[in-house]
């Protein structure tokens, strides 16, 4: 299942039933789950552990040094889940430092030249459309939607079940639920229809659009305020209004609106 132009470190691990095409780079550290597919040209390098049944198209760049300036040299580390699929020419970076590894969930795609910065915490089942790009210490939570062109900000957090629309530039939280669009962007409603793909409950798609029109129709309104009402509001009592209620209190870059 190892192609003779692949080279692979004596120092790396690799799992059962792994393929690894033409012209793969394999460096130290580096650990490869069972059944993994890398197509060909593919290079994975540092500190980087990788679960089972991802697959990796040509040209993906995995676990290259941070871009960071303030690194110091040393190891620093990337996790990846299972059965993610990274396409042609995406790139992830390791952390900056060891304590806070750049972490990947599962079931997640990287879609053309999308790129993870250092530091950044994605969950599980996203999507990165071409030219998607995380900058450093970015977090972002499950079943988000990044689309093409689009940029984040570094230290933004993107919640649950939002959607980015291309060519978006995010310099604050975009809170979960939510579709954000514009450049920079702003909340431009409930992401209803992939809350209905997702199997939400048409109860639970209401109490997030009463909670939507309270925080993001008056925008003029003071925010602290604005949460306060929100909290008192009968929708409160639903448990993802209650996320959306805890996003909004835990941000520190502030919120887009």
């Amino acid at each position: 299942m190892i192609h003779p132009t692949a080279i692979i470190s004596d120092s790396a691990t690799i799992g059962k039933n792994v393929s690894i095409g033409p012209y793969c780079v394999i460096n130290d550290n580096v650990t490869i789950g069972d059944d993994c597919e890398l197509k060909s040209h593919v290079v994975i390098d540092g500190h980087t552990t990788i679960g089972k049944e991802n697959k990796f198209y040509p040209f993906a760049s995995i676990g290259q040094d941070t871009q960071d300036l303030k690194y110091a040299g040393g190891p620093t580390y990337l996790l990846i889940g299972d059965r993610n699929t990274f396409r042609e020419s995406c790139t992830i970076h390791r952390s900056t430092v060891p304590e806070a590894p750049t972490t990947i969930g599962d079931d997640n795609l990287f879609l053309c030249y999308s790129h993870v910065a250092h530091d950044c915490v994605i969950g599980s089942h996203c999507i990165f459309s071409n030219n998607g790009s995380l900058a450093g210490h970015v977090h972002v939570e499950d079943h988000v939607i990044v689309s093409g062109l689009s940029g984040v900000h570094q230290f933004c957090r993107i919640g649950a079940h939002a959607i980015v629309g291309g060519f978006t530039k995010v310099v604050q939280d975009v809170p979960p639920f939510t579709i954000a669009d514009g450049n920079p962007a702003v909340i431009r409603g409930i992401n209803q229809i992939g809350l209905q793909r997702r199997g939400f409950s048409k109860e639970d798609v209401a109490f997030l659009r009463r909670a939507y029109k309270r925080v993001f129709l008056h925008k003029e309104r003071n925010f602290s305020e604005t949460l306060a009402e929100l909290k008192e509001a009968d929708c409160a009592s639903n448990e993802h209004v209650q996320h959306l209620i805890n996003f909004l209190e835990t941000s520190e870059r502030g919120v887009t609106r």
